[in-house]
């Protein structure tokens, strides 16, 4: 349970760093709160958990061509994904176009990337019973 709750936090830290900060133009978020951006950090993680591995699979010869870099067209497509879904409730964000979904996916994969190596331990540690 710890860990499903850090990797939740994790991925809206990511989510605020590049949806909150106002990093990147053409992001416009409906809600700031920090509720918000934790229920978008869940809508990413059921996202990524759903969907993601469908479209590794359909387009796995593309990834292949391009030696992974279509991962990145992926994660732009989840990343817009998530605001879309977000929106319907009141708390998504608004993604101008397709460079702002990548730099937003990007983004988001890099710094959740870098939170996972920075909480490696706590994420390996057994639960507590």
């Amino acid at each position: 349970m710890e860990r499903l709750l850090l990797r939740l936090v994790i991925n809206a830290l990511a989510l605020y760093v590049a949806i909150g900060t106002g990093l990147i133009q053409g992001i416009q978020a409906q809600n700031t709160q920090w509720w918000a951006y934790l229920l978008l950090g869940l809508i990413f993680a059921l996202v990524n958990a759903l969907v993601r591995p469908l479209l590794k699979l359909l387009t796995c010869p593309l990834i292949l061509l391009t030696l992974g870099l279509f991962t990145l067209v992926i994660n732009a497509a989840l990343f817009w994904l998530t605001g879309w879904i977000g929106g319907y409730f009141g708390f998504g964000y608004s993604v101008a176009g397709f460079w702002p979904a990548f730099l937003g996916g990007l983004v988001v994969g890099v710094v959740n990337a870098v939170m996972t190596m920075l909480l490696r331990e706590e994420l390996k540690r057994e639960p507590r019973r």
